[in-house]
């Protein structure tokens, strides 16, 4: 079989873990995610079964398993550790859903179901309560895990699918890849402030694009561990190294070179609220096909903008009201 043959091979794997198949069918119990503990010997698994298992790499089979998750049937596609509370760990689903569970109990915390799919998420390494999911409706949304009924902030600019989603090493921000065929970077705080804490200070919109002309769908993003670089996997079989501050010099800074930039910097954060100088900071090129996406959506947000101010305005006072966009994300929460 090939698991002997795995075996007998001088460089075949330590160790296979498998599933148990269900009944007529051999795809049901397939793979779509793992994550390592931060701290511990062990790691979890997301699998087609619509179960989270968690291993121990010196047993071939589960250690614990959570397989009733809300009565959902749908298949787990990504599944993460938090990095701080060590029996913490949170999943997305199929069935549009963003779940909690405590390891200690082996029960499901909280879940929270969403418009559309979430493809990502990670947890913020430096504020651990915080998580970014990257959704299929083209936008990438932080949550806080203290209250699951409606995001933090939502980060727009995307034209398709989020499929990626990164975090700085320093969890002041987190790069995004789609398949718009771009890459998105997102501060998380305000520029020259204080860590905004849950996105306060963010005003959601991407600080840098990157893209090129061979680039397709980008399915994988991370930064390096020095903050300097990030990391990308497209459909065209590439990866691409990309600079996290694309002006930013590659080497050792003079102490006038570090001088000059810093005062620039000052500058552009000095006139930052004058139009002409927020143009130009914040002008990016990108792609024609994007371009009209962007402007595509913008008509159709006013068009659902004033068609609900329409129905308020021509309806018995008090049966509708404006609703929050944030609320507008989440259709409901499970316990």
């Amino acid at each position: 079989s090939s698991q002997d043959d795995d075996a007998e091979s001088p460089h075949g794997p330590l160790n296979v873990y498998r599933l148990p198949s269900a009944r007529n069918s051999s795809f049901a119990n397939a793979f779509h995610s793992i994550d390592h503990h931060w701290s511990e010997s062990q790691f979890a698994t997301a699998s087609s079964d619509a179960a989270v298992h968690l291993w121990d790499p010196e047993r071939s089979t589960p250690i614990t398993s959570f397989n009733n998750l809300w009565g959902s049937d749908d298949t787990v596609t990504t599944v993460r550790y938090n990095p701080a509370e060590r029996d913490l760990i949170a999943h997305c689903s199929s069935d549009r859903g963003i779940g909690l569970h405590d390891t200690r109990t082996a029960s499901a915390l909280q879940k929270t179901i969403m418009g559309m799919k979430s493809n990502c998420l990670e947890w913020n390494p430096m504020e651990p309560y915080m998580f970014v999911v990257g959704n299929e409706d083209y936008n990438a949304y932080t949550f806080d895990m203290r209250k699951l009924s409606r995001p933090t902030t939502i980060f727009k600019g995307h034209v398709g699918a989020v499929m990626s989603v990164g975090w700085s090493p320093t969890g002041t921000e987190f790069v995004t890849g789609s398949y718009d065929k771009t890459i998105r970077i997102f501060s998380t705080r305000k520029e020259g402030g204080t860590a905004s804490h849950g996105g306060y200070g963010s005003n959601g919109t991407a600080r840098d694009i990157y893209h090129t002309k061979r680039m397709q769908r980008i399915f994988c993003v991370g930064y390096t561990l020095d903050h300097k670089y990030i990391l990308s996997g497209s459909d065209d079989t590439n990866i691409r190294m990309w600079k996290a501050r694309s002006s930013e010099k590659i080497g050792q800074l003079s102490a006038r070179e570090e001088s000059s930039l810093q005062y620039r910097q000052a500058l552009v954060q000095k006139y930052a609220h004058l139009p002409e100088v927020k143009r130009i900071h914040k002008a990016r090129r990108v792609p024609k096909f994007i371009k009209k996406e962007t402007e595509q959506a913008m008509v159709q947000k006013e068009k659902r903008r004033r068609k609900e101010t329409n129905v308020i305005k021509h309806s018995k006072p008090g049966t509708h009201k404006y609703a929050d966009e944030k609320e507008k994300v989440v259709v409901k929460t499970v316990d």
